[in-house]
């Protein structure tokens, strides 16, 4: 599914995706294909449903036009 097609049909929420198809451009991660999830109403909710995201899931609102990703590397640990 496409995300203006998501964008279509749930306007104006947060929803719960699964990212299928994407591609990278510098350090932005650019989401061209999607599965959708659930949509969320609570702004609460989408935040908790945020924080438990793992692998390729992602909670967003539609009300963004394009979904993109700011790319982090891992910051390196040194101990002792």
């Amino acid at each position: 599914m496409q995300w203006q097609e998501v964008r279509s049909i749930y306007p104006d929420q947060y929803v719960l995706l699964e990212i299928l198809d994407s591609h990278t451009e510098g350090n932005i991660q650019f989401v061209d294909e999607v599965a959708l999830v659930r949509a969320i109403q609570d702004p609460d909710e989408a935040t908790k449903e945020l924080l438990k995201c793992k692998n390729n899931n992602i909670v967003y609102h539609t009300g963004q036009e394009k979904i993109s990703i700011k790319l982090r590397k891992k910051p390196l640990y040194r101990s002792r």
